[in-house]
């Protein structure tokens, strides 16, 4: 049996067994009148009129929310191929993204990390910078991506005022059998083939199914990378009565990365002058692996009351595994000899389990003739993180790491020192941690008059984190943390909405005072105004907005040590960022979908110093598309354009510029028939060379990555 059937075993499993229990209420089912099945009702390919709950869990539209919202539907995703999370982050409105590696990427927003990720508005824990694969895990299984800008606390807790991205699942919504399947090829021996079938299981239409599979193989633009990643993901739902939904679920996603890397190119030689390197040119070697999966089981419960009251209930469990085996290049590279560079080798294996219960109650209210909303709720968490590395047999230690020197960094691919150590077999605890989250949550939106509305909330937050942290004893948390919620909505007509909030969040530090006391959380604050509106009989839609954002207690090392033996920090005040955002996006006539949108900010330190330098203060992203509806139905043609500022990274006496610059995305697809269709994509039209990731700190630790260079992918699709 291969790996991959292997590991599909659990999820097989698990959609058999809710099979055989859905089968079993089938003849219950099937005596009751069918409800109406969830659907998902389009305005625009590009924009969605269901509730979005990723801000305030009181199922309020878009135009409702008052926050900056952004969505990436699967129709977009499709147009642009989109295949990862990166992938949206990419051209989502406002979001930044920097590649580690390929596995680890990092998102910003407003200048600050997005920490805050969530699965159908169930708040979920990442890796470290995603180093499980959940950045670039696929988006075959998601309807689609909402991005809620700003503080977003009241639901997911913990973290920071920059942005939460919610994915949205697939849900087995249709009574017939419907669905897709997409063969699609491409640059450096690009393969994919993508199916989505969705039926009902009974007569009635009372229990539906949905399955959706994906396999991609490839090479890449970088030297001797492959790349296997599969995709399985199952959902079953049943309406128990006409007014319950129950909905249970898995899926399963593996990536194995060959030739994987671990960091980046080394960017300054040691005579101060800037290296230009091949974009194929790589730090990994035919060994280095970073194999990821993840394994996710949930099950949903939502019940409407005879009031209108709904319960909901979701339980999630999540499962990561990692397995790498990889070399980080540092060091001083002389630019004659090509010496002067050390590769530390590292192997481990980690696995991370998370539990998450979510409880919610939400329904209208009636008080001084107006109707009102409310939602109250409870949220609790726990995940585990458990890594064990293993050392290099009779290995030389360099830096204060096992590491070897690399002879002549010219000379990579055929270096004999880079060939894979024999790994001691008794591996080293390296991280051993346990993480316990709660939070209890309402909010009320109330009516003042038929214009003017106020939203009123506030969460409870308990947060703690105990155990090992390679070699370091971890315990800090908090208790009681209250974070509130305010916001306004008045209509200045039917379609202009002004809008303001005011959101916190917070975020416990690892960071200790003189006297050996842990500082207090990280605090931040958002504050939000805006204009939203609508035209052309609700087709095109738009968003005004300008905000600011102060993070205080932001933890700042004085370079002492304190009694406990650790480094003395002071917290400071003042961090502060503001700026404005615009977007464009919906059908303003038949056949022709738009999304366009402007983003800036500054961002300074309490000193005045800028932060975040490697984010973009400025970024346009416009992706179009027009059906020949008249003169050639069967054609559609699109593309766009994402342009960003200068960023910089800058320490050591060294810094790492990348001037601004604008990639450029083209698409086409034809209808060879009414159910099948063939569609080109070319990314990055004019082949720009540019970085995708920089940092800076002297010469041994300055160092840059590209992104990636002109592609094309051809790809059928025959939907059903």
């Amino acid at each position: 049996m291969s790996t991959i059937q292997f590991r599909l075993l659990p999820v097989a499993t698990a959609v058999s067994l809710a099979i055989v229990t859905m089968s079993s209420a089938a003849v219950i089912a099937e005596e009751q009148s069918s409800k109406a099945v969830e659907r998902l009702e389009v305005k625009g390919s590009y924009t969605v009129n269901e509730v979005v709950d990723t801000a305030t869990g009181l199922g309020l539209t878009l135009r409702e929310t008052p926050q900056s919202v952004s969505i990436i539907t699967e129709q977009r995703m499709r147009d642009q191929n989109m295949n990862t999370i990166l992938d949206t982050v990419k051209h989502s409105v406002g979001v930044s993204s920097t590649e580690l590696d390929n596995v680890r990427s990092s998102f910003k927003s407003r200048g600050f990390e997005v920490s805050n990720y969530q699965i159908d508005g169930v708040p979920i824990a990442w890796s470290l910078a995603g180093d499980a694969g959940e950045t670039v895990a696929d988006v075959a299984i998601y309807e689609r991506v909402e991005f809620v800008r700003g503080a977003t606390g009241l639901l997911t807790g913990a973290g920071d005022p920059s942005a939460s991205i919610n994915l949205v699942r697939k849900h087995a919504n249709s009574t017939d059998l419907a669905g897709y399947v997409n063969v699609s090829a491409g640059s450096w021996n690009k393969k994919q083939v993508t199916a989505d079938v969705s039926n009902g299981l009974n007569a009635s239409g009372s229990i539906r199914g949905r399955v959706v599979g994906k396999y991609v193989k490839g090479d890449s633009y970088w030297d001797q990378y492959e790349e296997d990643t599969s995709v399985l993901y199952g959902v079953l739902e049943a309406d128990l009565t006409n007014s319950t939904l129950l909905r249970v679920g898995a899926s399963y996603q593996n990536r194995d990365p060959k030739a994987a890397t671990w960091g980046a190119l080394p960017a300054v030689f040691t005579d101060g002058t800037f290296a230009d390197w091949d974009v194929s040119k790589t730090t990994g070697s035919d060994w280095t692996r970073w194999e990821t999966t993840n394994t996710n089981y949930f099950v949903n419960l939502n019940h409407v009351f005879s009031n209108g009251w709904q319960l909901v209930a979701n339980y999630n469990r999540m499962e990561y595994e990692k397995d790498s085996k990889l070399l980080y290049v540092s060091g001083a590279l002389d630019k004659d000899t090509g010496q002067g560079l050390s590769a530390q080798r590292y192997y481990a294996y980690g696995e991370t389990q998370q539990d998450s219960v979510d409880i919610q109650l939400k329904g209208d209210y009636q008080l001084f003739n107006q109707q009102h909303e409310f939602v109250i709720g409870a949220i609790t968490s726990k995940q585990s993180i458990e890594t064990d590395s293993y050392t290099p047999v009779g290995g030389n230690s360099c830096f204060g790491y096992d590491c070897i020197p690399v002879s002549n960094f010219y000379n990579w691919n055929n270096l004999a020192e880079l060939a894979e150590p024999a790994w001691d077999e008794t591996p080293v605890r390296a991280e051993d941690v346990t993480i316990n989250q709660k939070g209890f949550y309402a909010a009320t939106r109330i009516a003042a008059t038929d214009s003017l509305k106020f939203i009123v909330g506030g969460r409870i937050s308990n947060w703690d984190r105990a155990g090992v942290w390679y070699s370091a004893n971890e315990d800090f948390g908090n208790t009681g943390v209250f974070l509130p919620y305010l916001g306004a909505l008045y209509d200045l007509t039917e379609q202009h909405r002004l809008y303001a909030s005011y959101t916190e969040i917070f975020k416990v530090q690892n960071a200790y005072d003189a006297n050996d006391r842990i500082l207090d959380p990280l605090e931040g604050k958002s504050y939000e105004l805006g204009l939203k509106s609508t035209f052309l009989g609700d087709r095109l839609h738009t968003t005004v907005a300008i905000f600011q954002i102060n993070q205080d207690n932001l933890a700042e090392a004085t370079g002492g040590m304190g009694p406990g033996n650790r480094p003395v920090s002071i917290a400071i005040d003042g961090t502060e960022s503001k700026g404005f955002e615009l977007e464009v996006v919906g059908k303003p006539v038949d056949g022709w979908n738009i999304s366009a949108g402007y983003s800036q900010f500054q961002a300074e330190d309490a000193y005045g110093a800028k932060v975040s330098t490697d984010s973009p203060r400025k970024q346009f992203k416009l992706f179009t598309t027009y059906q020949f509806v008249d003169l050639l139905p069967e054609l559609t043609i699109g593309g766009g354009i994402n342009w960003q500022s200068e960023t910089f990274a800058a320490g050591g006496g060294v810094q790492l510029t990348q001037p601004a610059y604008s990639l450029t995305n083209l698409m086409a697809r034809y209808d060879l028939a009414d159910n099948m269709s063939l569609q080109l994509n070319i990314a990055n039209l004019f082949d720009k060379k540019y970085y995708n990731y920089m940092t800076a700190w002297g010469d041994a630790y300055t160092q840059y990555r590209y992104g990636t260079p002109r592609n094309v992918a051809v790809s059928f699709n025959y939907s059903f």
